[in-house]
């Protein structure tokens, strides 16, 4: 099983920056996985930020384009999100997944019965 925890959140000015870390322990064997990350606000849909396939390719959704960065550190075995020149609607709970892919996302797919998530990191942003 694999198991996620997210940090890196906090409250920010308009126009700062902040990077989440998502940690990530066990494997799927020896198998390769995709990995999102997930926002939500109060009151909204959850709605997919950023997602990396299994052979490193990178997806965003147009809110974050150029704005933020998806990478992983395979060494270490973390998920980053650099989130840079943020805005106050970027305000949400933010969470990790894998094995979940971002065309699933997209789709609007849940999650399968494999997949796992991390407990979430909060970020804020202020005007």
């Amino acid at each position: 099983q694999v198991h996620l925890v997210e940090s890196g959140g906090g409250s920010v000015e308009a126009g700062g920056s902040l990077r989440l870390s998502c940690a990530v322990s066990g494997s799927y064997g020896a198998r390769n996985y995709c990995m999102v990350w997930l926002r939500q606000a109060p009151g909204k849909k959850r709605e997919g930020v950023a997602g990396l396939d299994s052979d490193g390719t990178t997806f965003y959704a147009d809110s974050v384009k150029g704005r933020f960065t998806i990478s992983k550190d395979k060494a270490k075995n973390i998920l980053y999100l650099e989130m840079n020149r943020l805005k106050p609607e970027d305000t949400a709970m933010y969470s990790c997944a894998a094995d979940f892919c971002w065309w699933a996302v997209v789709a609007g797919l849940p999650a399968g019965d494999t997949a796992s998530w991390g407990q979430g990191t909060q970020v804020t942003v202020s005007e």
